[in-house]
């Protein structure tokens, strides 16, 4: 495929650009959405390639069953949706249809977390790390960035097991370390290095850490490693380990409930491995979510730049 280059863009936008690239060599590509091609960005895919795209109308779980049947006579399919009817209205399809009788649907959840905003509870998905987690046999990965998301997509095109990839709606960086080109699900990500304490964030949550580390090394000198873990099943257990070496506390930060999530599942790897450093979940606590932007109930949780700095100085004693 043709190397795309790109600014700053939603990842949406760039789940879209390489998926139009995969299909002109590749006629297996195969997308199926739920009136959503155009939340997805996919009508310019629909424009080139109408006969690799099938609409099955608000209609989940007959998106997950067209996928499925799809996949099963070797398409590559992607099926697309809001993540929060996704991952709840066709959990039956996606448990027994794609996970347990391992066909290789690549889920898309788009519009994920909080990014609907003020539409609010109804359209915010804050339950997919969770109920994905506990369902064998299927990846769950959440890019960060513009490079993160372009890699998994390739990656996704290529696997023979069933995966599920999350995007929000912001626009966000191009690559949060342009130094590093490496990516491979089901392996973190290091944003920077650091010494003091130890951010673990996936998604849309991971550039607050990075925005929190800058104000924490500028005002106290505090050196902050930013991890990106992309892959939260299954987990980079080699990295989190290693991480917590140094004994120094770490904070978790994620677009999700605190429950179930990236946070609980770090926790329980390095409790379980006897880790006894400084601990902290940042992410939406188990109360109705306020309405607002995706920003502003960021703002409200904490998951912001003084919010993450805040809670590092708590944990730090400072």
């Amino acid at each position: 495929m043709e190397e795309i280059k790109r600014t700053d863009a939603a990842n949406l936008e760039v789940f879209s650009e390489v998926l139009q690239s995969l299909a002109a060599t590749d006629r297996d590509i195969t997308v199926v959405t739920s009136d959503s091609r155009g939340s997805g960005k996919l009508v310019p895919f629909g424009q080139k390639y109408p006969e690799q795209i099938v609409e099955v109308g608000i209609a989940e779980q007959n998106l997950v069953g067209v996928a499925t049947g799809l996949a099963s006579m070797g398409k590559k399919a992607f099926a697309v949706s809001p993540a929060c009817f996704l991952t709840a209205r066709a959990l039956e399809q996606i448990k027994n249809d794609v996970a347990y009788s391992d066909n290789a649907v690549k889920l898309i959840g788009i519009s994920a977390g909080v990014s609907y905003g003020a539409l609010g509870t109804t359209h915010h998905s804050l339950h997919d790390y969770a109920v994905l987690r506990a369902i064998n046999n299927i990846a769950i990965v959440a890019p960060a960035d513009n490079f993160e998301t372009a890699e998994a997509i390739k990656q996704a095109a290529k696997m023979q097991s069933p995966i599920y990839l999350r995007f929000g709606k912001k626009v966000m960086p191009a690559n949060l370390n342009p130094n590093r080109t490496d990516f491979k699900i089901g392996k973190g990500r290091i944003i920077q290095e650091g010494s003091d304490l130890t951010f673990i964030a996936t998604g849309e949550a991971v550039l607050p850490c990075v925005e929190a580390a800058k104000l924490l090394g500028k005002e106290y000198n505090i050196s902050c490693k930013i991890i990106s873990l992309h892959t939260i099943k299954p987990l980079d257990t080699e990295l989190l380990l290693a991480a917590a070496e140094n004994k120094k506390p770490i904070i978790t930060v994620e677009e999700h409930s605190i429950n179930g999530g990236l946070g609980e599942a770090v926790a329980s790897l390095l409790f379980q491995n006897e880790c006894t450093n400084k601990f902290k979940i940042v992410g939406l606590p188990d109360d109705h979510t306020v309405s607002g932007s995706q920003t502003e109930i960021f703002n409200h949780y904490g998951i912001s730049a003084d919010g993450l700095k805040n809670t590092a100085l708590n944990l730090l004693n400072l």
